[in-house]
């Protein structure tokens, strides 16, 4: 390390005691540390999740390629393949395709859920398929509404006989009332009158 020696004057030497005559060396300072600590790298971002893409379960069925904007794909998911199975084998593709091609989008979904309905219908019945299903509902209606008026019919008339029965009885206790009054015996004071015997009892004294 390189250092520099100062000297004294010569007139202040004789005054000082050879100790102090001699100047210490300097050194020089140190580097000051910084406080802040040094900068990390930036971290890299984080890489966005990688979407798988399946095709819906209409083109998986049909073996096709599932494009960006099919039209089938928002109704028929990969997740519920019967779905479209059951509509395809009533319907076919081509039909099912073209009825919602004809029809706006908000009308789409409904369209879907009645054509899987019907296709249901028609596997279940061949013959009448939802035309079935929706006549037997009608005859347990009919049935129904005939149970219903004959428990309304039922109801009324049982209403009557308790009015029948009130009216009996509030007349009932009326005559019963009447005749407890008649019933009762006629009393009348006669103390107040007196006879002719007891009247002239009472006159003797004063003739005497």
């Amino acid at each position: 390390m390189h250092y520099s020696e100062k000297r004294c004057s010569p007139s202040k030497a004789s005054s000082l005691s050879p100790h102090a005559a001699q100047c210490s060396p300097s050194f020089p300072s140190p580097p000051s540390k910084s406080s802040s600590p040094p900068s990390l790298p930036p971290s890299p971002p984080t890489p966005p999740p990688q979407v798988v893409l399946s095709p819906c379960a209409a083109c998986k069925i049909l073996r096709r390629r599932c494009v960006e904007k099919c039209v089938l794909a928002p109704y028929f998911p990969p997740t519920d393949p019967l779905k479209f199975t059951i509509a395809h084998r009533v319907f076919g593709a081509s039909n099912i395709i073209k009825l919602l091609q004809d029809l706006p989008e908000t009308q789409r979904a409904d369209a879907v859920s009645s054509m899987v309905y019907e296709a249901n219908a028609r596997i279940r019945d061949p013959v009448y398929g939802s035309a079935g299903a929706i006549c037997h509902l009608q005859k347990q209606l009919s049935e129904l509404q005939a149970q219903l008026a004959t428990a309304q019919a039922e109801l009324v008339n049982m209403q009557c006989q308790q009015a029948n029965l009130l009216a009996v009885l509030c007349m009932e206790v009326s005559q019963t009332q009447e005749c407890s009054l008649q019933q009762q015996p006629s009393y009348t004071d006669t103390s107040c009158f007196l006879d002719d015997n007891s009247l002239g009892s009472t006159w003797e004294p004063l003739w005497t």
